[in-house]
């Protein structure tokens, strides 16, 4: 199956589930991460702000600010390229490219300070492979994040046997599903 056809299949699959259903997969793949020997012990973090077809990481965002963490999200800056922002809380969120909630607080460059990096993706597979959304974000964004270990995050059925992959594309130290 090429990229495309498996966005497509990943999409379908998605739509068969309900919003409960969703969120009740989001809350496991949720307590494991937050389980997680790495997460518990990282100062710095990148993670995401979920939408609504993602595994829902909106209550994890504010639980790990307030343990003290640093917390980072990507916000988009241009078609190609994205800029990680301080998050602090809710009200730093602002609607930005694609309608996606993004930090509005000052921009983070220190990648190597970086201990753990939470990655959405379309599908995974066990050798750590990711199929993002098309557009190339973290392809660029992963390269940077030479410390980091990357954790991909996703629901069961995004779990798949293979992902097509490109040399440039940076492997998932581990998936959580």
């Amino acid at each position: 199956m090429d990229k495309k056809d498996l966005r497509r299949f990943i999409r379908m699959q998605k739509s068969m589930c309900s919003a409960e259903e969703l969120n009740a997969m989001s809350a496991d793949v949720i307590a494991q991460l937050f389980a997680h020997p790495r997460v518990k012990s990282a100062g710095t973090l990148l993670v995401y702000h979920s939408l609504d077809d993602e595994v829902n990481t909106h209550h994890l965002l504010d639980q790990l600010v307030a343990q003290g963490k640093r917390v980072l999200l990507p916000a988009v800056i241009s078609d190609t390229e994205m800029e990680l922002r301080c998050y602090e809380g809710p009200s730093d969120l602002e609607g930005g490219f694609f309608n996606i909630m993004e930090p509005v607080g000052r921009v983070f460059t220190d990648y190597d300070s970086i201990e753990v990096a939470v990655v959405p993706g379309m599908a995974f597979d066990s050798r750590g492979h990711r199929l993002g959304r098309g557009k190339g974000y973290y392809d660029r964004l992963l390269p940077l994040l030479k410390n980091a270990y990357k954790i991909g995050i996703c629901f069961g059925f995004q779990f798949v046997p293979g992902v097509p992959a490109d040399e440039h594309d940076i492997m998932m130290d581990e998936i959580i599903k």
